[in-house]
């Protein structure tokens, strides 16, 4: 067998790390920009909060169901042709919505785009692991990752913004997303990816991806994301309707109209700052910390109102950065790397399905208790932050899984 040179290995690792923050990058500026298109939705296409919530709940639900179905692929057949595979259908489902302006249609291209989008990020989860040297460098290249989202998750409703100044229809965002797959699926297909070691006793198969729910650390880290991914929706999905007619003077007022983006750029700031305090905290602690101050933004704002809202919940955005990449990380990580397709596939089905039904949830109790008032949806979404900071006492008490990571650093890392 021929060998690498370590200059050589440490140049196509900068190249595959390089093209999985673009992944990231690219599906969260049409993912989260949901807020200001079903803004702009509604008055177009005279929708409710309810059924506006379908151009979020569509490609969430897909994200879900291809997570768990078809999780398994980046482990049978490699990293490397399945983040092609999901790069390519993404492409042309984003390119579609230039096709023209239906309600239905749209719901059918973001179901798609869902269903690539789960085909990929698996893959490109799974290849965090293979490039990381243990399961704290994994943690660490895994909050890098998700920063590189959350300046997606930027960039997205900003040209959503811009485009609709310029009188140009939010669809070209999809356009723009499409023409960045291009580039990322040939810089692809050019790169060598490392070499993934099979499974030696199960192979990966639906049936095995399925098996592992009833695994406790595969279930337990899924419930904790889903309920902070619960949280996360309500700020991107209903902050702009919530604050929507809130007359602030001078700062406030700022705020308020760009309360998204605001909470966007603290969360991807406080994701590259959460890799530099995770080399040196412990990650229980430092979940724990800031699960508390999740639930202390939206609790004050629930009871305060939009004037205490308006400054919190953006905020919320910074203590809310290394919640989801540290979980993520620590339950993919329990995990032999033949699975960690799967295992991602698994939490990305939950994460997903939260990021579906919560926003929706919240448009109903909005509706049916609150005539309409979002102030009721986030009343519930402070019930869900006060879930999430129990389970963050509980690990932080119990240490439930320090075991197994131990275990993986001297399995899969060493």
């Amino acid at each position: 067998m021929n060998q690498i040179s370590d200059s050589a290995r440490s140049a196509g690792t900068a190249t595959v790390a390089a093209l999985t923050y673009g992944m990231f990058f690219v599906f969260a500026m049409t993912t989260d920009a949901v807020g200001e298109i079903i803004k702009i939705a509604k008055l177009e296409m005279g929708l409710s909060n309810i059924e506006a919530s379908a151009f979020h709940w569509a490609s969430m639900v897909a994200i879900a169901a291809s997570g768990l179905a078809l999780g398994f692929l980046a482990d049978r057949f490699g990293r490397k042709p399945i983040i092609i595979l999901g790069l390519g259908i993404y492409m042309v489902a984003n390119a579609a919505f230039m096709l023209g302006q239906d309600f239905y249609l749209y719901l059918g291209l973001l179901f798609i785009a869902g269903l690539a989008i789960g085909i990929f990020k698996t893959a490109a989860l799974a290849l965090i692991g293979d490039i990381s040297r243990s399961t704290e460098d994994h943690t660490v290249r895994m909050n890098k990752v998700e920063g590189f989202f959350g300046v997606g998750a930027i960039i997205g409703p900003l040209l959503v913004v811009v485009l609709a100044q310029q009188g140009l229809a939010w669809t070209h965002l999809y356009a723009i997303a499409a023409g960045l797959c291009a580039a990322m699926i040939l810089t692809a297909a050019m790169t060598r990816y490392p070499v993934t070691m099979a499974g030696m006793e199960t192979p990966t198969s639906l049936m095995r991806s399925l098996s592992l729910i009833r695994n406790k650390y595969a279930l337990g880290f899924s419930m904790a994301i889903a309920l902070y991914v619960a949280c996360e929706v309500a700020i991107f999905v209903w902050l702009p309707t919530f604050l929507d007619g809130f007359v602030g003077a001078g700062f406030s007022g700022f705020i308020a109209t760009y309360a998204v983006m605001i909470f966007f750029t603290l969360r991807a700031i406080g994701r590259f700052l959460g890799a530099y305090v995770l080399e040196r905290a412990p990650w229980g602690v430092v979940v724990l910390v800031f699960s508390g101050l999740i639930f202390a933004c939206f609790a004050l704002s629930s009871l305060l109102g939009r004037e205490v809202a308006v400054y919190l919940l953006p905020l919320s955005g910074l203590f809310m950065s290394v919640i989801y990449p540290t979980l993520n990380s620590k339950g993919i990580s329990c995990f032999p790397k033949s699975d960690h397709g799967a295992v991602a596939g698994l939490i990305l089905f939950f994460t997903a399905l939260s990021a579906a039904f919560a926003p929706l949830v919240m448009a109903y109790v909005s509706d049916s208790f609150g005539d309409g008032d979002m102030r009721v949806g986030f009343v519930m979404a402070t019930i869900l932050s006060m879930a999430l900071f129990a389970f963050t006492i509980w690990n932080c008490w119990k240490k439930p899984v320090e075991q197994a990571l131990r275990e993986a650093n001297l399995l899969q890392y060493s």
